[in-house]
């Protein structure tokens, strides 16, 4: 489910990934889901690929892109 009403397309997206666009933690987050769930962020320099797998590693986002915003919540407690 979505946080932001942003229309997300492959350049926001890898704007706010990389920082290009500064944004809030929800933005990017939802930035880095378009990127797992389009396949674009293993077709990107190599970073965005290692960066995806690692929030998919977390938990954070599943395989499909999906946001798990209870474990981004739990991860912030800790």
């Amino acid at each position: 489910m979505a946080k932001t009403k942003i229309v997300w397309n492959d350049y926001l997206a890898t704007a706010y990934a990389e920082g290009e666009i500064k944004g809030n933690q929800k933005e990017i987050l939802e930035a880095w889901s378009y990127l797992i769930k389009t396949k674009l962020a293993w077709k990107l320099q190599k970073w965005f690929g290692k960066a995806a797998d690692t929030l998919i590693q977390q938990k954070i986002v599943d395989k499909e892109g999906n946001i798990s915003w209870n474990t981004l919540e739990e991860i912030e407690k800790e």
